[in-house]
């Protein structure tokens, strides 16, 4: 299953904010949205959440346009976990997860067996078994993004897209949140596409990198933008400086 941007332009209104964008993601592959600040990276992960249209081009997903499908068949196929800390507190932990099961589950939302399995293995995958009957509210930033990861992995969906995943995080909580959805997308052949300010991490664990300039986006393995001169395009400023060589920057005097 392969999502395809095809001259994709993303933006508000009249307002064009990344135009004619050509690319595919594939199931596998951990990918990451790099960017600077007001670039548009929210905006494409509207854009390919449906939350917003697109004002040229299209989606594709399965050979099929989203704009052809509805709000139901969506929900089957691309799960979402944005930046916004969900205000949530009378549920517990195993409630919130079971959340992710909504799309099969009908008016009344009552969770079959089967969808009470689903939930079990999005739990354990995630790592979240002991905090099944915390409530949701006292948990932990770190422990909130895990569960909101677990909830969408109950949701069953092929496409997972996650905007800055790792705001919010200490760093060894980024970098287990990093590794849990690399692990997710090769053991599960999912797509996972996630914005991140988090150059050195996404630099390490992805697979693949979209890096978004003012109305272009350049795409590749981080060693084929690294020896291309892409990254250092992207990362050297004043007082910074990337080393090909090491994959990593560091800061020096202007």
């Amino acid at each position: 299953m392969l999502l395809q941007l095809n001259h994709l332009t993303t933006g508000y209104g009249k307002l064009a904010i990344t135009p004619d964008i050509n690319a595919t993601l594939v199931p596998g592959e951990l990918t990451s949205l790099l960017g600077p600040n007001g670039v548009g990276k929210s905006t494409l992960l509207r854009t390919l959440s449906t939350f917003l249209p697109p004002l040229q081009g299209e989606i594709v997903l399965q050979g099929t346009s989203l704009k052809n499908l509805s709000a139901s068949q969506l929900s089957r196929l691309i799960g979402v976990v944005l930046t916004e800390r969900p205000d949530v507190q009378n549920m517990n932990v195993r409630d919130m997860v079971g959340m992710g099961r909504s799309p099969y589950t009908g008016f009344w939302g009552r969770l079959t067996a089967e969808d009470e399995q689903y939930v079990t293995e999005a739990v354990k995958l995630t790592g979240i078994t002991a905090l099944e009957k915390r409530m949701f509210s006292t948990l932990s930033d770190g422990e909130r993004q895990k569960v909101m990861i677990a909830k969408v992995l109950a949701q069953q969906t092929p496409v997972i897209l996650l905007d800055e995943p790792t705001a919010f995080l200490d760093f060894p909580c980024k970098v287990e949140t990093l590794r849990l959805l690399r692990r997710l997308a090769h053991e599960m052949q999912k797509i996972i596409f996630l914005s991140t300010h988090d150059v050195e991490l996404a630099l390490q664990f992805s697979d693949r990198l979209w890096i978004m300039h003012a109305g272009e986006v350049v795409i590749g393995k981080p060693a084929e933008l690294s020896e291309n001169g892409e990254l250092s395009r992207f990362i050297q400023t004043d007082g910074i400086r990337f080393d090909p060589s090491l994959m990593s920057y560091r800061i020096t005097e202007k």
